[in-house]
């Protein structure tokens, strides 16, 4: 390498700095071009001289701009760091969301407000697309100076989304046109949603990015679930955005990380869903159902979509049904909307009868029983139109009846199921402790009602079957069936009308009803065992004839230890009383009325207060160290302080009216 010397500098030298000045990295790149002009002009002389000249110009440029580098050099101030903003993404969302709306799915109210935020944000930003004639004002890098135009962003998004959600929820579903509206709004929201991830990609923190790119695709993910193409970036989207809540539900503060596992909970149904539709999972339409259940604003589109396509299901398989069995009957349907309606109350049956019946929570199975009676309720408004409408066919009118008739039937089937549900949730709860207060005790009395309901349903259903003329073998064994059950109910009604009066201290009237109870159960239990009943029901009547016969022999005793105790109660009850009045009544501690046989603490449903110790415990006097009296204090005299007490200060005219 030949030395660098201050002549290759051309005029340059008289302004440039030293080369001992110079900063190592200028030095060798300096030292690099002359070397490079040097070999050039040497190599190139034999050349063209246009091509010689062209690349003597081109090293002539870089030492010039060179030149100016060394003229001129940088400050060595340390580059100025913008701020980075911080956005709780998911925290921010659903404040807003649970607090304008999507609580219950109100999503038109939550657009509002997304709208009305997006004012107030322009209006304090001063950035405003003009006065009078629209000039559109982008969102760029260089405009984001402050955390609100981040906000500007995500709130666009939201009302895109919202708005879509808002078609989505109409009575009848969208029509064509809504759809295509629908589809563009979700776009929109996409677009905005990338926008936002990729301004906090350069002006927020590391975990506002991660939030704002798992925000981008949930968006992304419900354009492609909505549209039906694509199911496998539609999952691609959706397990990125619930990567990245997975890892932020780990850290940060409690409230947060409660946050990103509803929403990663929120976003399993669409996974599996998706999954589904490639076909690589074997999720069954039951299963599809229990996710229908769960809750949240990122489970609304999958929820809709998911009845959408039971709807299409129901109604290419309502093709086939062509008739309603019933003891016997076979009821043609005609109309389509009758059969979806009986298709889907009957896919509900299976639900509540099949092999998964039992891990189904009571809960659960009312919001089953719900939706079962409005589905049957559906079809009867059906037939009863149908019947109006029919005219004077005969035959079309005998069969709707017949229909009607079976459909009312089932209804109170399902009634009646439904009640003894709450029947053995309010057994459940009878026998709970008085101090659990986490749900309320039940009363006999409820179950005496909840009995007289079930009676009335089984009258009710009696009567109808027995309402035909001609009465086929399946009708006559079910309304024996009804008289037996109306039997088993009696004697249970029978029971806890007796616990209602046994807690009420009426011992002859509860050992009357015990006993007859027993005789009804007795005799529900034999006419169980002539038909065949089922095993369970048998073993349920046999525990209640054993709890009546020891129920009734309590209250007998109990009645005799009263009776024998009512002299010596009549006596201290006289021997109590004065010629002031009547004295108020003291109930006795535990350990004041410790030679008697009374319970302390009450029966399991009695409004009284244990009477145990008494809390807080009463004051009681206890010795303490003498008082010393100091009598010389008395006869000491203490010196005049006046002299260093401070005087009054008085003007000249209160000293006139002295």
């Amino acid at each position: 390498t030949p030395l660098i010397s201050l002549s290759h500098l051309s005029v340059a030298d008289r302004r440039s700095p030293s080369l001992a000045e110079l900063p190592v990295n200028l030095l060798v790149r300096l030292s690099l071009f002359v070397t490079l002009s040097h070999s050039l002009s040497s190599l190139l002389s034999l050349r063209p001289p246009s091509l010689s000249h062209f690349f003597l110009e081109l090293v002539g440029k870089q030492i010039e701009m060179l030149t100016m580098e060394i003229d001129h050099p940088k400050p060595n101030a340390p580059d100025q760091v913008s701020p980075k903003f911080s956005i709780n993404v998911l925290q921010l969302l659903k404040s807003a969301q649970m607090q304008h709306g999507l609580r219950h799915g109100d999503y038109t109210r939550y657009r509002r407000y997304c709208t009305a935020r997006l004012r107030r944000l322009y209006k304090s930003l001063k950035f405003t697309h003009g006065r009078g004639k629209y000039t559109r004002r982008a969102v760029t890098e260089s405009n984001v100076t402050e955390v609100r135009f981040l906000h500007l962003v995500l709130y666009t998004a939201e009302r895109a989304w919202s708005h879509a959600m808002e078609k989505r929820q109409l009575p009848d579903g969208p029509t064509a046109r809504q759809r295509i509206y629908l589809i563009g709004r979700l776009r929109k929201a996409v677009k905005w949603a990338t926008l936002f991830s990729h301004l906090c990609a350069i002006k927020g923190d590391s975990r506002t990015s991660l939030e704002s790119e798992a925000y981008a695709s949930y968006m992304k993910g419900n354009l492609l679930f909505e549209r039906d193409q694509n199911w496998d970036m539609a999952l691609m989207n959706f397990k990125s955005a619930r990567a990245v809540y997975e890892q932020l539900g780990k850290y940060g503060d409690l409230e947060n990380q409660v946050l990103c596992r509803e929403r990663v909970e929120e976003l399993e149904p669409s996974i599996r869903y998706c999954l589904h539709k490639i076909g690589e999972s074997n999720l069954q339409a039951s299963e599809l159902l229990q996710i229908d259940e769960m809750e949240g604003p990122a489970l609304d589109l999958f929820k809709a979509k998911l009845e959408a396509v039971m709807a299409e299901a129901r109604s290419q398989q309502a093709a086939s049904m062509t008739e309603f069995h019933w003891l016997g009957h076979r009821f043609p349907i005609s109309n389509g909307k009758t059969r979806v309606a009986i298709l889907k109350a009957q896919e509900l049956e299976k639900d509540l009868h099949g092999p998964s019946a039992d891990s189904l929570s009571a809960e659960r199975r009312l919001a089953i029983f719900d939706k079962i009676f409005t589905a049957y309720h559906e079809a009867r408004s059906c037939i009863r139109s149908d019947l109006a409408s029919s005219g004077n066919a005969e035959n079309v009118k005998d069969d709707l009846n017949g229909l009607d008739k079976a459909v009312s039937a089932v209804l109170g089937q399902r009634t009646i199921e439904r009640n003894q549900l709450l029947v053995s949730i309010a057994k459940s709860k009878l026998t709970r402790r008085r101090d659990d207060k986490s749900e309320k005790v039940t009363k006999p009395e409820e179950l005496v009602r909840l009995y007289d309901l079930l009676l009335q349903n089984t009258t009710d259903l009696s009567d109808l079957v027995n309402s035909g003329r001609d009465r086929k073998p399946e009708e006559l064994s079910f309304s024996e069936e009804c008289a037996l059950k109306s039997l088993s109910f009696r004697a249970e009604r029978c029971f806890y009308l007796a616990k209602s009066y046994s807690l009420s201290g009426k011992r002859a009237e509860a050992y009357a009803l015990y006993c007859r109870a027993r005789s009804l159960a007795e005799e529900a239990l034999q006419n169980f065992q002539i038909a065949n009943g089922s095993d369970q029901r048998i073993q349920q009547l046999k525990i209640l004839c054993e709890e009546c016969r020891s129920n009734s022999c309590i209250e007998h005793a109990k009645g005799m230890m009263e009776e024998m105790k009512a002299p010596e109660n009549l006596s201290k009850r006289i021997s109590n009383i004065s010629l002031t009045g009547a004295d108020k009544k003291t109930e006795k501690f535990l350990v004041e009325k410790l030679d008697t046989y009374e319970s302390a603490v009450g029966d399991a449903n009695a409004k009284g207060v244990p009477r145990i110790e008494v809390f807080p415990p009463a004051y009681q006097a206890i010795p303490r160290n003498p008082i010393v009296l100091d009598l010389a204090y008395n006869f000491i005299e203490f010196p005049s302080l006046e002299n260093r007490m401070k005087k009054d200060k008085k003007g000249f005219i209160s000293r006139l009216w002295r």
